[in-house]
């Protein structure tokens, strides 16, 4: 489908066809367009942890969940087929940014003002989401519970010094349909006008063509 098609209909899927496995091509193309995401000094610090056999599915449920009948939610993701651990790895970017072409010249965190490693596998993560979407399925991006990062890296080998940023549940829309979290289909897209601003904190960013734009000269303050 279009850019734009695919950008506006994609949407989050929290209950799935547990009898359709992704089919590994799509996998396949869905990482790869993964690492085509933008990166900090192109560290590319991202690694995915696929878990597309039942045993290993079942393997992460039991490493996270808690104790007792699941709730909504997780009875819908339950579904899902396949699970894709998105780790970060800052240890690809102290690395980078300590070789002499960025001129830091040491490894401090304290240089960072906020963990691009993260937002990086954010980005990778969504690209991930578009091409399933673009393949006819669905996914889910959520985080992994406070308290259970450990086990889950104990489960599936993951090294401490990976950071988990999220999961994703993949597979085909369930056929009987998916109406969301509660609280979460009855909430309005914030419309442009009210998250973009134009110039400065406050003011709206027009959603037609500026003064500037059709005069051809500079925007006056």
């Amino acid at each position: 489908m279009d850019h734009g098609t695919l950008v506006t209909t994609r949407r989050m899927h929290r209950r799935f066809d547990p009898d359709r496995p992704v089919p590994r091509d799509v996998l396949v193309r869905a990482l790869t367009h993964a690492t085509h995401a933008p990166s900090a000094g192109w560290s590319q610090g991202w690694d995915f942890v696929v878990l597309s056999r039942r045993p290993d599915v079942d393997r992460y449920w039991e490493a996270t969940r808690r104790p007792g009948p699941p709730d909504a939610w997780l009875r819908g993701l339950l579904t899902a087929p396949c699970l894709v651990l998105v780790c970060s790895d800052p240890e690809r970017y102290l690395d980078r940014y300590a070789e002499p072409d960025k001129r830091w010249g040491d490894r401090s965190t304290e240089r960072w003002p906020i963990p691009y490693w993260d937002v990086d596998a954010g980005m990778a993560a969504l690209l991930a989401l578009l091409a399933v979407h673009d393949e006819g399925l669905g996914g889910l991006f959520f985080g992994v519970p406070r308290g259970r990062h450990d086990a889950v890296r104990e489960a599936f080998g993951i090294p401490a010094d990976r950071r988990l940023v999220a999961t994703l549940a993949l597979g085909h829309p369930d056929p009987g349909g998916d109406r969301g979290a509660p609280g979460s289909a009855s909430r309005r897209r914030r419309p442009l006008a009210e998250v973009a601003h134009d110039g400065a904190f406050g003011r709206p960013f027009p959603a037609g063509p500026s003064a500037a734009d059709r005069s051809g000269g500079d925007n006056p303050v």
